[in-house]
């Protein structure tokens, strides 16, 4: 049997940056995880397609961004399915694909996940995996007293009023309910970086170094991409 942990992380990457990067590689680490999947959306089915570079673009922006990263992987999956992008078909997608003794955690940020339940079939998602939380500069620490808060608050009235706080020496804090899965919340490096400020300096013609990776920024410099 498998002894594989898989996080999955899924997400415009318009374009990817060294805040995905340097987050994502942190709950690597304290999750033990074997593998990290990155998966581009196709279509998102919150955002507008205005201003979002082509999949080939961002799919090869990806790839750039962890060709030397041990243990990070791209998964084209939703940008080989028609239509918008769900995470409950990717979700089922991935525990259907793979071994049956790997484990699945799907990786949000807290603003998101505190936005879930405008997901397509979002209480299904609970089913599924276990969720890891993480913070944003944006949205706050989910391990802090006030993240916390908010996350019971949204589980208990969107989800379901049996979840409850779990913290214990040497394991992750957690929200754990009899039947569903849990949900571990990570405190994670606030860089203060968004693929949003990275479109606006290029709009306005300013530097993104040290923002992303210097080949991801050679590809955007190359291609043209979000120039106004």
């Amino acid at each position: 049997m498998s002894a594989d942990r898989i996080g999955l992380l899924g997400g415009t990457f318009n374009p990817i940056h060294l805040g995905h990067l340097r987050t994502v590689l942190e709950v690597k680490e304290i999750f033990e995880l074997s593998r990290i999947i990155l998966i581009p959306s196709a279509i998102p089915p919150h955002k507008s397609a205005e201003g979002i570079a082509g999949a080939e673009d961002r799919l090869e922006m990806v790839r750039i961004a962890v060709a030397d990263v041990p243990g990070f992987e791209i998964s084209q999956v939703e940008l080989e399915r028609s239509g918008p992008s769900y995470s409950v078909d990717t979700l089922n997608h991935f525990r259907s694909a793979l071994p049956k003794g790997a484990r699945l955690f799907f990786i949000v940020g807290l603003d998101a996940f505190l936005e879930i339940d405008t997901w397509e079939q979002y209480p299904a998602l609970f089913e599924k995996a276990p969720f890891i939380v993480m913070g944003r500069p944006e949205a706050g620490n989910p391990e802090a007293p006030g993240g916390r808060q908010a996350i019971q608050t949204f589980l208990s009235g969107k989800v379901s009023d049996r979840y409850a706080y779990f913290s214990a020496s040497g394991a992750p804090p957690h929200f754990i309910h009899p039947e569903k899965n849990p949900i571990y919340t990570a405190n994670v490096s606030s860089l203060d970086i968004s693929s949003t400020k990275i479109r606006q300096l290029l709009g306005q013609g300013r530097s993104i170094r040290f923002l992303v990776p210097d080949g991801v920024a050679h590809y955007i410099h190359t291609k043209g991409l979000y120039r106004t």
